[in-house]
């Protein structure tokens, strides 16, 4: 089944969701808190003497028999995965296929007739789901199906165009993937065979392209010409039924979810500072030279990115989203998504801060040395970089954060 939000639900939404969609006031930027990271992976770099590492999202999986040997799953693009552990150590490196470039990872837990854990990544240089199960030990070991299906290309001409996976969010059996340089999101579900795992895809879903805005206008973000709107970071909620997609120039969505289907029509949570702004796209830069925004426009800083859900019970808990143009992530109440807080990583004793995030991931599993649980960061500018493009991951007590 594909559905494609239009014009029509357009107009409902520009009337039922005028910045932002829940209540109470947003917080001033006053209440921005400086905090900082305790601990930093070793620093990737995206050159050929890096191996073409380019850190970008985040996955943290608890070893319920012993919390110590609990391990940070990341994806580093060309240079595949890597796994740490609590104190920020490499202890595996997984180079992608010939022609993948990893993207996102999630995780999957209790799956299969063994009831394994599970990490599954977007191979976007490929399109296709990666899943490695977690053995007990920690260790990430291969498992995806040598049949496993594209995940939205009809064949391998339109994979070059790479047009393929991108974001990743998992819930139950299932993975909700975004198609890079589109709207589309899918859902696919998982399926064990004889110890390796394939999926199949359930539902697919369009996200608008063009917003009607709240003085009657069309708005369509300025992008390089053929590209849409993408979305990239997401998160489920699984006890609420609910998907949260970031569109990155345009807002956070709030969809639902019913077993293996979309629901409902797609709600903002927030939108982008730049929401509304006329722009002009230069070929040359590959930039867009922006207009003011619309006067609905939120807080976010393009590109609206990772996200994450730190929770405290069954219902209650806090959203996490990285506003990647200014370094900051906004804080929302999981319940209700009313606007908490906002936090920037700053320099610390220990690691530098945390510039232009992608990813995200956030447990309140009490593990040694956090108490209250983790939240482990994208860097996209780590420092020192010795003068290269250098990324890695910042792990934060939550105890920084509340």
């Amino acid at each position: 089944m594909r559905r494609t939000v239009g014009i029509v639900a357009l107009v409902a939404l520009s009337t039922a969701v005028a910045a932002p969609a829940q209540a109470g006031e947003r917080p001033s930027e006053s209440q921005l808190r400086e905090i900082t990271a305790s601990v930093e992976t070793p620093a990737l770099f995206d050159d050929e003497a890096g191996g073409d590492a380019d850190a970008d999202d985040p996955a943290i999986w608890v070893n319920r028999t012993d919390k110590s040997r609990s391990r940070v799953i990341g994806t580093a693009k060309n240079g595949g995965l890597r796994v740490y552990d609590l104190a920020g150590r490499e202890v595996q490196s997984i180079q992608p296929p010939e022609g993948g470039r990893f993207n996102n990872v999630d995780l999957v837990t209790g799956f299969g007739h063994q009831r394994h854990d599970y990490a599954v990544v977007t191979d976007r240089g490929l399109d296709k789901l990666r899943i490695y199960r977690i053995e007990a030990s920690g260790k990430l070991t291969d498992v995806t199906a040598a049949d496993a299906p594209l995940l939205f290309s009809r064949d391998d001409a339109e994979v070059e165009v790479q047009a393929t996976g991108y974001g990743l969010a998992t819930y139950g059996k299932y993975a909700v993937v975004s198609r890079r340089h589109t709207t589309r999101l899918g859902i696919f579900r998982l399926e064990e065979r004889k110890g390796a795992v394939s999926y199949r895809v359930t539902d697919t879903i369009d996200l608008p392209k063009e917003f009607r805005l709240a003085n009657g206008s069309m708005w369509t973000p300025c992008r390089e010409p053929g590209e849409e709107p993408q979305i990239e970071g997401m998160v489920v909620d699984a006890e609420a039924g609910v998907l949260y997609a970031a569109q990155e120039d345009v807002a956070l969505w709030k969809i639902r979810l019913d077993r293996d289907r979309f629901i409902g029509v797609p709600r903002v949570v927030e939108r982008v500072a730049e929401y509304g702004a006329a722009g002009t796209y230069d070929p040359e830069t590959e930039e867009c030279t922006l207009g003011e925004p619309a006067p609905e426009a939120g807080r976010i800083r393009a590109d609206v990115e990772g996200a994450t859900i730190y929770r405290t019970g069954r219902r209650d808990g806090y959203l996490v989203v990285s506003s990647q143009g200014d370094s900051k992530f906004y804080v929302y109440d999981r319940r209700t998504n009313r606007p908490l807080r906002s936090f920037r990583v700053a320099d610390g004793k220990r690691t530098d801060g945390v510039q232009h995030s992608d990813g995200a991931a956030a447990t309140s599993v009490a593990l040694p040395g956090y108490p209250q649980g983790l939240l482990v960061l994208h860097d996209g500018e780590n420092k020192p970089d010795d003068g290269r493009v250098s990324t890695n991951f910042k792990y934060v007590d939550w105890r920084e954060v509340f």
